[in-house]
C-alpha cells in the first residue's frame, strides 16, 4: 500500500466475490486502421464538466492541426473522483466510438447516464440518454452489437446492452457487481479503470487499479451474456489501469504502480499471464494508445508520452523515449491513418497535437485549449 499511496501523492502533487447487482435508477480504438463509417478527419473530446458535460468536435486538417468545429451538450453532468487532479474520472474509454453503427458513446459520471450520438463527419446528433446501470460510469466498450459500461462507485459494476436502430437496449440480466471495497481511499486510485473486450470479443476485461490490483475477466456466451463471476488474476503492486487489445486474446496493459507497460495473454479459462514488461521510467503511467506496431503510454505525473515498438506478437517491447506534453498527460487517440496523435492534458485542459514519425518519435504540431476541459478525459480520433 505504500506504493499505492506514493502513486496518489505523485499525481496530486505533480499537477473476489462477484454477484448480480440490481440496476440503480438513473438520473434521466485502437488507431491506425481505415476510416470508420461515420467519422472522417475529426477529433472528439469530452470535457467531463460537472456543470454540464459536452463533446467538443474538431476538424483535422491535412497537416494534422485541429480547428474547433462545434460543441455538443450530452444532456448529462460530468463527475469528479475524490483526490483526482489531471483526470477526474481516472479511467480510459469514457468516450468510445462504435464503427459498426457509427455511434459515439459518452459517459455522464455525475448523472449515472450514457449519451449516444450518431456521427457524420465532424458532426454529432444526440440519439439517446440511457441509464448506466450503476453509479458513476467511467468507461464504455463495444464489440459488434454488444456494449458494456463500467460503473466506478458502490464497489463497481458492469452493465451490458445490445445496439438496435442506433440506440442501446439495456439487458437486465447483464449486470454484474465487481465486489470492490467501496470505502477504499484515495478514491481516484481505488475505482476500476477500464472495461474492454479481448480482440475476438469472447471475453470482457476490467482493471481494478489499487482496489485489489487485479485483472477481472468475464467469459461471455454467444449472446454476450457474462459469466456470473469473473476469473481474477492478481498483480501485486502493479495497479493495472488501462489496456488496448493485442490480437485475438492479448492485451497491452499500463501499470500505474510499476510505471510500466506489460503484454498479457488472456487464456480461454479467463486467467491471464504476462509475456513482456517494460518500465517507462516516468510517474503515474496510466493511459495507452496503439497504432500499427507502436504504443504510447501517458504519464500523468511526469507530463510525458512514452513510446514503445512491439515485435514478436507483443513479446518484445522496445522503448523509444519520452516526449513532453502540457501538464497532466491523460487520454490519447491516434488518427485513423496513423499519422497524428492527440493527447489530452488535464491540469489546464489542453489538447496537444503530434505527428507520428516513421521511427516512432513524435513531433509537436501545436495545442488547443478545450473549453471547460480541465480535468476532462475521453477522446476519439478519425
Amino acid at each position: 500500500m505504500q506504493k499505492i499511496t506514493r502513486l496518489g501523492v505523485a499525481v496530486v502533487t505533480a499537477l473476489a466475490a462477484a454477484a448480480v447487482c440490481a440496476p440503480s435508477v438513473s438520473a434521466a480504438a485502437r488507431g491506425g486502421g481505415e476510416h470508420p463509417r461515420g467519422g472522417h478527419h475529426a477529433v472528439f473530446v469530452q470535457t467531463d464538466d460537472p456543470a454540464g458535460n459536452r463533446i467538443i468536435a474538431y476538424r483535422r486538417a491535412d497537416d494534422g492541426q485541429l480547428t474547433q468545429a462545434a460543441s455538443y451538450d450530452t444532456h448529462g453532468l460530468g463527475g469528479v473522483l475524490a483526490g483526482s487532479v489531471a483526470d477526474h474520472l481516472a479511467s480510459q474509454g469514457s468516450l468510445t466510438y462504435d464503427p459498426r453503427h457509427a455511434l459515439l458513446y459518452a459517459v455522464n459520471a455525475g448523472s449515472d447516464t450514457v449519451s449516444v450520438f450518431s456521427v457524420d463527419g465532424d458532426r454529432l446528433a444526440l440519439r439517446q440518454v440511457v441509464g448506466s446501470g450503476g453509479r458513476f460510469p467511467v468507461s464504455v466498450a463495444v464489440h459488434d452489437d454488444v456494449v458494456y459500461v463500467l460503473n466506478a462507485l458502490d464497489g463497481g459494476s458492469i452493465q451490458g446492452y445490445t445496439v438496435r436502430d442506433g440506440r442501446l437496449d439495456e439487458q437486465a440480466g447483464w449486470n454484474r457487481c465487481l465486489g470492490l471495497d467501496p470505502d477504499a481511499t484515495p478514491q481516484f486510485t481505488n475505482t476500476p479503470g477500464q472495461v474492454g473486450f479481448t480482440g475476438d470479443g469472447a471475453q470482457l476485461v476490467v482493471t481494478t487499479k489499487a482496489n485489489g490490483s487485479n485483472l477481472l475477466v468475464f467469459n461471455l456466451d454467444r449472446s454476450g451474456t457474462p459469466a456470473d463471476s469473473p476469473v481474477v488474476t492478481n498483480l501485486p503492486g502493479a495497479v493495472p489501469f488501462a489496456f488496448v487489445p493485442n490480437g485475438r486474446n492479448g492485451l497491452f496493459l499500463t501499470e500505474a504502480g510499476t510505471n510500466a507497460v506489460a503484454t498479457f495473454t488472456v487464456h480461454p479459462d479467463g486467467t491471464a499471464s504476462q509475456e513482456a514488461f517494460a518500465a517507462t521510467g516516468q510517474s503515474a503511467t496510466c493511459w495507452i494508445v496503439a497504432v500499427h506496431d507502436l504504443l504510447y503510454a501517458s504519464n500523468a505525473g511526469s507530463s510525458t508520452l512514452s513510446g514503445f515498438r512491439t515485435s514478436d506478437h507483443g513479446r518484445r517491447l522496445t522503448a523509444l523515449g519520452n516526449t513532453p506534453t502540457d501538464p497532466g498527460t491523460v487520454d490519447a487517440a491516434v488518427s485513423a491513418d496513423g499519422h497524428y496523435l492527440y493527447a489530452q492534458t488535464g491540469v489546464n485542459g489542453i489538447l496537444d497535437e503530434f505527428a507520428v514519425n516513421d521511427d516512432g518519435s513524435l513531433t509537436a504540431l501545436g495545442a488547443r485549449t478545450v473549453p471547460g476541459g480541465k480535468g476532462g478525459e475521453g477522446i476519439v480520433a478519425f
